[in-house]
Parts: C-alpha cells; sequence; structure tokens
C-alpha cells in the first residue's frame, strides 16, 4: 500500500511539473515580446513615469508585471535593482500590496521571461 502511494503521488508531482513547464515554453507573440521587452528597459530606467507610461501604452497592471515579468532571468523587481533603478523597484514592490490566502489548487501561474541585450541609450 505504501508502494502504491509513493508511486502515486511521484506521478502526481511529475504530471504537475510537466504541465507548469509546458505553460511556460509556448511560443509568444512578436508584440508581447515587444511589450515586454519595453516594460524592462522602462523598469531599467529608473523613471517611475516612464515605467507607468510603458505599462498604460501596452494595457499591464503593475501587479501582475510585479508578480509575473522575467527580465533576464531574474524577477522585474531584482532586475531593477541589480541595474540601479531603485525608484522603479521599490514602485513595483509597492504594487503587490500586502498579504493575502490564495488556494494554490486553483491558481495556474504564468511567467513570461524575455532575454535581451542591455545596452545605454
Amino acid at each position: 500500500m505504501k508502494t502504491l502511494t509513493a508511486i502515486s503521488t511521484t506521478l502526481l508531482i511529475a504530471g504537475a511539473s510537466l504541465v507548469s513547464f509546458t505553460s511556460s515554453a509556448a511560443p509568444m507573440s512578436s508584440y508581447m515580446e515587444s511589450a515586454l521587452v519595453d516594460t524592462c528597459k522602462a523598469a531599467m530606467s529608473n523613471n517611475t513615469l516612464r515605467l507607468n507610461k510603458t505599462l498604460k501604452a501596452h494595457r499591464l497592471s503593475e501587479k501582475t508585471v510585479a508578480l509575473g515579468v522575467v527580465c533576464n532571468g531574474e524577477d522585474i523587481i531584482t532586475f531593477a535593482q541589480n541595474h540601479g533603478a531603485t525608484k522603479t523597484a521599490d514602485h513595483m514592490a509597492q504594487s503587490i500590496g500586502s498579504a493575502s490566502i490564495t488556494d494554490i489548487a486553483s491558481v495556474e501561474i504564468v511567467t513570461y521571461q524575455v532575454n535581451f541585450i542591455t545596452s545605454p541609450e
């Protein structure tokens, strides 16, 4: 009985991992990639006005971006901090808000990752 339970648990975890891997590996449209690169560049600029204009232009919410966008392998807040953009990092961190309780089983987390070459403008 313990063996059956262990096998079932292993298969369940492997299936969940496969589902999360395939959803994050989905191809992205050129518009979405452009929007994400613009968002990462705006976060790196340390200009909250530019960040807000970029988010508004692409109709993105600050909370969704703060929780789901990955720039060059780092979440957007860490990415901004590592590039010396403390104003935009703090602004994005404030948009997350307070803690809340969510049923994880009913939520599908989708993250979008974009890699680009950082060059001064």
